[in-house]
Parts: structure tokens; sequence; C-alpha cells
């Protein structure tokens, strides 16, 4: 019964906004658009199509302004204009009762809440679809007073969102069935992505793992403060951690009064990202002005502060070499890289002409070189390569739209501070450094140091592996398994060391050539 009446309180509002019309005119179906005409005599659809459909989602709740968000960023899958419409959903959702939040917190870490905290404030600072937070004062293992942020999922979101998930694959069923451009749009697997995305938002003991990660990775780099997540006090439903004070982004002319130099802070940002990107893998994924703050604090001032991880990007070294070797290839104009790096990704079908690939990248960037570089947005290039790509039936990896909504948003921030950042100029030396290190002899030795322990575990095996393999004959799988495993071994290693001594003997004959050089000058 619950789930018929969330069902036809979703129909009132698609009707109120006239989505219904919506799809029907998106169908490639003459007979469907005329169908859709009569449906809208009589209602007042005149705000654009993209307006509707966020303010459609708004009305629906927090589990579709999530939703809404999470489509935003593929902007391989929607147009242009819906995309940028849905990008202005914002969590305005009013905070829940002090007395629920105190409840959840009291059952989350077994104690009352005049045990856990000195103090505690039951006005929230924030409020979103899916958590409060509030600030307070606790005393720690060593009896020191600190200031910390109580992080509280919102109650009852378990169950509502999996009664709004279940009414998704349902409609993401009828969208699909429809037409072909339907399941293009490949509606079941945009709500499988959303039921991963949301899932692992409510867990917030893995936001602050997250957190714990990029607090590890950033140390030294003295551009980002990270919150200190305290484990005593983090479980699912309640995330206790240090609380930062700092000056909201958004507020330039409050940063500028106080001194922060503003171009400093926008370079630093573009420095910040990349460095996460290409060196670690690993980066903020939810960099809106929002969760972005910057210290006064005299030791640490001019800083970054970068607050909610729920959302966070992972990137593999395959990843990270497609993403430079795209970008360099971009600013030379070799457009027939760009495309042979799509098809050697596989995410091209094997019957792609290379040369069409190209024509249709060409005409997507070479628009962009009548410009100076600092007006170049790289994340509107990759949005335009993935538009194009639709055509082409390119399958786009979600870790790779998620650093695209980011490095849309860094470049929005970036340019928010310093209206003449040059965003290529600070990149460039990151990709370069990066790629020097993925041909270089660094490469080979970090590659010969992590790989010495595999090799010495199994190499000595090899010869009483040989023996049985001997004795018994090729018949046994287990054992062939095993020899032509120690074979590749044995192989890669042939191949490095190989690599190595050439690389010595080149450095050897280098040094000669200057003793000789040297010997004849004498």
């Amino acid at each position: 019964m619950s789930r018929l009446l969330r069902g036809w309180a979703i129909l009132r509002v698609v009707l109120r906004y006239g989505l219904d019309v919506l799809l029907l005119e998106s169908l490639p179906r003459p007979g469907l658009h005329r169908v859709a005409r009569l449906l809208s005599l009589g209602r007042n659809l005149d705000a654009p199509r993209a307006q509707r459909m966020r303010q459609a989602l708004e009305d629906l709740g927090p589990i579709f302004v999530k939703l809404g968000q999470v489509l935003s960023t593929r902007r391989d899958l929607l147009a242009p204009d819906i995309a940028v419409e849905l990008a202005k959903l914002q969590d305005r959702v009013p905070p829940f009762p002090s007395e629920v939040a105190v409840s959840a917190i009291e059952r989350a870490l077994g104690k009352p809440l005049d045990e856990i905290f000195v103090s505690f404030e039951h006005t929230p600072v924030a409020s979103a679809s899916i958590a409060q937070v509030h600030f307070a004062v606790l005393r720690d293992r060593n009896g020191k007073e600190r200031e910390v942020a109580v992080k509280v999922l919102r109650p009852g979101m378990l169950a509502a969102m999996d009664k709004d998930l279940g009414l998704m694959r349902l409609m993401a069923d009828v969208v699909g069935s429809l037409s072909a451009d339907g399941r293009r749009l490949k509606p079941r697997e945009v709500v499988a992505e959303f039921d991963k995305y949301l899932h692992d938002e409510l867990d917030l003991v893995r936001e602050a793992s997250s957190a714990a990660q990029l607090r590890r990775n950033m140390e030294g780099l003295n551009l980002v403060l990270i919150p200190e997540m305290l484990w005593d006090y983090c479980t699912t439903d309640v995330l206790v951690m240090q609380r930062m004070h700092g000056v909201p982004i958004s507020q330039v002319d409050r940063l500028r009064e106080a001194g922060v130099d503003i171009q400093k802070l926008a370079r630093d940002g573009v420095v910040l990202f990349f460095t996460q990107v290409f060196r670690d893998g690993f980066f903020h994924a939810d960099m809106h002005p929002g969760n972005i703050q910057v210290s006064l604090a005299p030791e640490t001032f001019g800083r970054y502060i970068s607050l909610d991880f729920g959302i966070v990007g992972t990137l593999t070294e395959v990843d990270k070499e497609y993403l430079a070797q795209n970008f360099v290839a971009f600013f030379r104009r070799d457009y027939k890289r760009v495309a042979e790096l799509h098809i050697e990704s596989g995410w091209v079908p094997a019957a792609t002409r290379v040369d069409e690939l190209e024509a249709a990248v060409r005409a997507v960037c070479e628009p962009y070189f009548d410009r100076p570089l600092k007006e170049i947005s790289l994340g509107l290039v990759l949005m335009r390569l993935f538009q194009t790509s639709r055509r082409f039936q390119v399958e786009i990896q979600p870790q790779l739209v998620l650093l695209q909504k980011t490095l849309l948003n860094v470049e929005g921030l970036g340019r928010d501070l310093d209206p003449d950042l040059d965003l290529w100029a600070t990149a460039k030396p990151f990709l370069e450094q990066w790629m020097l290190k993925q041909v270089g002899p660094q490469r080979l030795w970090s590659e010969l140091k992590a790989q010495a322990p595999r090799y010495a575990k199994i190499l000595p095996d090899l010869p009483v592996l040989l023996q049985a393999y001997l004795q018994r004959g090729a018949s046994d799988p287990q054992t062939h398994r095993l020899l032509e495993q120690l074979v590749r071994e044995q192989r890669r290693t042939h191949r490095l060391m190989q690599a190595v001594v050439y690389i010595a003997a080149g450095f050897a004959m280098g040094v000669a050539g200057v003793q000789l050089l040297w010997w004849f000058h004498g």
C-alpha cells in the first residue's frame, strides 16, 4: 500500500510538470508526438523542459534530488540543456528535529549524550538530503577537550531509498522498452549506478575511511587541511571528526579583506586536484563551493579546507595514462592520437574507422584553439568528447565521468576566484612529470622494487615444478598452469633485467664518451 501511495504521489508530480509529454516527444514516433500535443492541452507547460524536470525532482524529495545530481554528471547521456539545469540541484532540505539526532547518536555510540560530549549544539550547522551536522565538544581518551563536528544520518533513509529505488527500476524498465533511443540511455544501468552511489553515501564509516586516506595522501603538500576522523566515535550512522574553522570559499570579498592571495588560491586548487588525480589516483569528487573553506588561522593561513567525503573517485594506472595522453594529444592537436586512444581503450566497437572518429574529434577540439589557452576548459572538452562519442557507441567509464564532473567544478571554482586562471599552464607540469615517470628509468626501478618480493617467492620453486611437470607430463592441469605462470614471470624478469642492462650500458657509454672528449680537449 505504501508503494502504491508513493507511486500515486510521483504520478501527480509527473503530470504537473509535463514529464509524460517530454517522454512522448523524445520518442521517434510521429504518432506519439501527436498524443503528446493532445495531452499538453489545458496544462501550463511554458517553462523550458529542463527547468520543469529540475523542479519535478525537487518536489519528489531528497532521493530524486540525488538522482538528478548523479544524472547531471552523465553528460554523455543527457541533452546539454538538461545536464546544465540538473547541475543546479541543491540539497535544500529542512533539518530533522535535534531530539531525533540525539537519539540516533546515543543508539549508535551506546551511551547517553552527556557521557559522550562535554557540550553539544542542538541546532544543526548544516542539513542535507542524507545527513545533518552538529558541533560539539568531547573529551578524548587523553582527557583533552576537542571541538568536533558530528554527522548524523537522516532517519528512515534506507527504507525510503529502497522504496523509491524500486519505483525507479520500474520506470527504467518502461523507458528501456519504449524505443532504441530509450535503451541507448541505459536507464537500468543508470539506476544501478545510482543505487551503488546512495548505499556508499549511507555508510559513514566508508566516508571516514576515504577522508583518512585523503588526509594521508595530502600530508606534506601544505595546500589543504582535511579533518581527522575520531575512530572511537565513528559508526555506520554517526561520524565524529575534528571541527574545522574556515571561511567558505564563495565569500571571496571576505577572504580578500583578510589578506588571502586569491590568484594563488586559484592556482593551488588546480595543483591540489591534479596532484590527487595524477599522483595518487584518489580524488575528492565533490569539490563544489559548499564543501570548500579557506583557513585564516596564522599557522595554516590561506590553505584549503576540504569537507564531506561521501563521494571520492579512484583511477587505475590505465585510467591515468589514458587521461594524460588525451590531454597531451589534445594540446598538440594530434586528433588521430585522441581517436586511437579511444579505440585502444576498447570502448569503441572494433569496426570503428579511425579516420571517422578522428574527424569527429577534430570538429570538437579545433574551435578551442582560436582562443587563448587560459580560456580553454578541459572539463568542457571532455564533456564534448563524451557527447560526440555517443554516435560511435562509446562506453564511457563511470570513474572518468566522475572525474569530468569534478574537473568542471574545479575549473568553475578556480575561474570564479581568478578569471585569468590558465588551467593548462598549471596542469601541464603534472602531466609531463607523470608521463616521464611512466616511460622513464624511475618507472622501471619502482616496478623492479615492487615485484622483487614476488619473484623471490616464486622463482625458487621453478626447479621443483619443472621436475614434477616432466614426471607427470603435461596432463596435470594445475602443474601446467603453475609452470606457465613461472615461465611468464621469468620472461618478465628477463625483460626488466635487459632494460636495466641497457640503461646501465647507455650510462656507462655516456660517461666514457664524456671522458674521451675531455681527453681530446686536454
